[in-house]
């Protein structure tokens, strides 16, 4: 069994990182920063937007790491 979860893995990983290009800027997070992440993923992931249905309801952690990997900020949205 093929799950677009594994299939689409590369996809969505390049659409959060073009999401994270555009909406982080230095220290700044972008509003809608977890919106746009949740609809990159959902895009390519049909499974998650069924089962999680209402958009801006996604569990959502953002980690955002400096080039060195060094964690500076984390983000996140519990199911509400």
């Amino acid at each position: 069994m093929i799950v677009a979860t594994g299939n689409n893995n590369w996809a969505m990983s390049n659409a959060v990182d073009s999401v994270a290009k555009t909406y982080i800027n230095g220290q700044e997070i972008r509003e809608g920063l977890l919106n746009r992440v949740e609809a990159a993923i959902r895009a390519y992931d049909p499974c998650l937007s069924c089962s999680t249905h209402a958009v801006g309801q996604m569990p959502i952690l953002v980690d955002i790491v400096d080039p060195q990997g060094n964690l500076m900020r984390t983000i996140s949205r519990a199911n509400a």
